[in-house]
């Protein structure tokens, strides 16, 4: 009997693993399929479970102060190793605290080793002494106990980075589990830190991304780097997430003879100038009768923020993405949103039927792109005009490509972004050559296929 493990640990990788084909595919290829999920079993009902699944649930994993000490040690030292690249370095500078707490002043210690002692071999040994951290704790003992009865042959984590996932790892790796990671999102390498451990083989999504596996993790044997593409844009070439483009302008009460821009939002965080954006977007459509403006708000957040705007101008359509939070008092609340079908459909729909995309450089352009539609990202704000300072996600690596692409035009004040709403309106397929481009850059495989293409690798 051959048995595989898959470890799901938020409401992302719920949509990307579950919603997705991949669990009807995987199926198919292993005897026994477990899903040890971060999210509570309620969640996967019937209709997403075949006979041969059974799903555990993964007891939530607080770090001890030795185990933070050294994985904060091996995440620096991973940045200080690659410092030359702006996002991380981006991320290393930002997380050098200001005060002098007792925290903080442990995390000053941290960054003073990293800085002389970050090679690859060091940043092993930090990962080694984090792991042996694990032996009397009573979570690691209590994975290693579940993993030895089900005993897989395979175990499969569907995102790399989460370290409340290590103490998983670390049981699997004593037991000679085999074990495998998809890369989770097209960021994750050249912008964050150290991934939460050493796996045996990576799932990616692009020649690009193997590169840079190469790069940031050189010890990795090649041949156990697979390309598969990516099962966060599958839903929208299958056929059950479809909504007519009747019940699409009803549900959201469009008008059919107008144009419509979609504009989506980032999340808190990094999304402080979506407002000024939005305002700024508003200003060229009042110039015309034949547009309408329909936002997206990010799924990561309730949109409450928007209020004011929403009352001040009513005649813009909102979406607030139908996710739901499916665990009270999770110390990673974020991570217990999960989307509805019904939200799945929601979006298809936006990128299918929308005219236009305009969002501050996230995902979003990706997905648009699939559909063919003209971006624009708008960065209204640097280190001198006194906004949220968003046009240095223009240096990261994974959006220099876009950028360098052509595939979309880059926003940096009103008068631009009006300059380009017309042009993109005027001449939708304009950049369609680029974007066609750009997608076979970032996703090296078709999207229909994917959840078969990933279970084949894994099998």
């Amino acid at each position: 009997m051959k048995k595989i493990g898959i470890v799901i640990t938020d409401g992302v990788g719920y949509r990307n693993f579950v919603m997705s084909n991949f669990l009807v595919e995987i199926a198919k290829k292993y005897d026994e399929v477990n899903i040890y999920s971060g999210i509570p079993t309620k969640c996967y009902n019937d209709s997403l479970i075949s006979e041969n699944i059974k799903v555990f649930d993964l007891e939530p994993y607080k770090e001890t102060n030795k185990v933070w000490f050294y994985r904060k040690l091996k995440e620096v030292a991973h940045m200080y190793l690659h410092k030359s690249y702006f996002g991380i370095n981006s991320n290393l500078e930002r997380g050098y605290p200001v005060s002098n707490s007792k925290r903080n002043l442990i995390i000053k210690l941290v960054y003073k080793i990293a800085s002389i002692f970050h090679s690859e071999k060091n940043i092993i040994f930090f990962e080694k002494l984090q792991f042996n951290a694990f032996k009397r704790d009573r979570v690691y003992i209590d994975y290693k106990k579940t993993l030895e009865k089900e005993l897989p042959d395979k175990l499969f984590f569907t995102h790399q980075r989460p370290p409340y996932l290590a103490p998983l790892l670390a049981a699997a790796n004593k037991l000679k589990i085999e074990t495998s990671a998809f890369i989770f999102s097209w960021d994750n390498l050249a912008s964050k830190g150290r991934m939460l451990g050493t796996f045996d083989s990576y799932l990616v999504w692009s020649k690009l991304m193997k590169t840079e596996m190469s790069i940031f993790y050189p010890n990795t044997d090649k041949e156990k780097i697979k390309i598969v593409g990516t099962p966060q844009f599958e839903p929208y070439v299958l056929d059950r997430y479809t909504l007519s483009k009747e019940m699409f302008f009803n549900k959201f009460k469009l008008d059919s003879n107008k144009k419509i821009i979609c504009y989506s939002c980032a999340d808190t965080g990094i999304g402080k100038n979506d407002e000024i954006h939005i305002r700024a977007v508003l200003t060229y459509i009042k110039k015309y009768e034949n547009l309408q403006l329909l936002v997206r708000t990010s799924p990561a957040e309730d949109g409450k923020r928007f209020d004011d705007l929403k009352n001040e101008f009513p005649e813009v359509i909102w979406n607030f993405p139908k996710w739901f939070l499916s665990r009270e008092g999770h110390t990673e609340a974020w991570s217990q949103r999960l989307p509805t079908i019904e939200d799945v459909m929601d979006l298809k729909a936006i990128l299918n039927y929308c005219d236009l995309n305009i969002n501050m450089v996230s995902t979003m352009s990706l997905d648009f792109m699939i559909f063919d539609k003209p971006v624009i990202n708008t960065v209204f704000g640097n280190k001198k005009n006194g906004l949220y300072d968003d046009q240095k996600f223009l240096s990261y690596v994974h959006y220099k490509h876009v950028v360098n692409s052509e595939a979309v035009t880059v926003a940096k004040n009103e008068e631009e972004l009006h300059l380009q709403m017309q042009e993109s309106l005027d001449n939708p397929n304009l950049r369609s050559v680029q974007r066609k481009q750009l997608l076979n850059l970032k996703i090296s495989k078709k999207l229909k296929g994917t959840s078969e293409r990933i279970a084949n690798s894994l099998k």
